[in-house]
């Protein structure tokens, strides 16, 4: 595998994905990017509305918990621990809140987010429109892929 995936779950949810399934999500964004050669080290933490409330009003300087943070670690550390890509903070109750109100399968959104993190490490983004019109599509290819939805689907 390319990606190896830290795993901490600080959410007090229980039913979260394990460590496999995040790390084959990320492989999948690798794969597609064509990437899958490059060895990475990703950290995900599973954090509570209350922290990923505070990351977003310390990180973004926007108020509320929001579903997924990437934090990129390019030009922080020294070259020879390239490999570390960053960590994605991506808030449980968010997520399966999201999911439930969206009526999608919970794992997907889970795996949508995840998908979408490591896009934002791997500098995409969605500032304008072009931009998250790429990102949505690679999105989209990536979850169709792994036998999922199409997530920006009119319900």
């Amino acid at each position: 595998m390319s990606v190896i995936v830290e795993l901490m779950n600080a959410s007090g949810e229980t039913a979260v994905p394990s460590q496999r399934e995040f790390e084959g999500w990320s492989n999948a964004v690798l794969k597609e990017l064509n990437q899958s050669e490059q060895a990475f080290e990703l950290g995900i933490r599973l954090v509570s509305e209350n922290e990923s409330a505070d990351l977003n009003q310390n990180f973004r300087n926007k108020q509320g918990p929001t579903n997924v943070l990437s934090f990129h670690y390019e030009g922080i550390l020294p070259e020879a621990q390239q490999n570390l890509l960053g960590d994605l903070a991506i808030c449980s109750q968010v997520v399966i809140h999201e999911a439930k109100e969206q009526h999608k399968m919970i794992k997907a959104h889970w795996a949508h987010m995840t998908i979408h993190g490591m896009l934002h490490l791997l500098g995409h983004d969605h500032q304008d429109d072009m931009e998250a019109e790429t990102m949505e599509k690679l999105e989209s290819n990536i979850l169709v892929k792994l036998g999922y939805s199409q997530p920006y689907k009119e319900l």
